[in-house]
């Protein structure tokens, strides 16, 4: 929460299941998330916003359709443009922090059954 302190370790590690992002913080108009990621996510663009992907834990591969895919680990991170076509795979759990606009759905164009509401942790 603003002002406070935030273990991002202990707010991923409460999280149940992967591909649920939950909402640690807020800075301005932009939500802070942090996901637990295995396996492969959906296909999806953002046509409005850029993604913010940190690593904090694990290693993370982000596919892209218009060029080679983007290998990130810990203390790494990566910004998929808007607009750009792109899938979220981790071969092993990992930990990632998102940094979006408030009401960005994590599911982008593609909806289904992944899609999560914003929920606060």
């Amino acid at each position: 929460m603003r002002g406070e302190v935030v273990n991002l370790s202990a707010k991923a590690a409460a999280i149940e299941g992967v591909w649920s992002p939950r909402i640690v913080d807020q800075i301005n108009d932009l939500h802070v998330k942090v996901v637990r990621a295995h396996g492969e996510f959906v296909w999806h663009e953002h046509p409005e916003t850029d993604e913010l992907f940190i690593v904090l834990e694990g290693r993370l591969r982000i596919e892209l359709a218009d060029r080679a895919a983007a290998e990130i680990g810990p203390a790494e991170l990566f910004v998929v443009p808007r607009g750009v076509r792109h899938r979220p795979v981790a071969q092993a759990e990992c930990r990632v922090l998102l940094l979006e606009p408030a009401g960005t759905v994590n599911t982008g164009d593609a909806g289904g059954a992944l899609t999560a509401a914003d929920h606060w942790l």
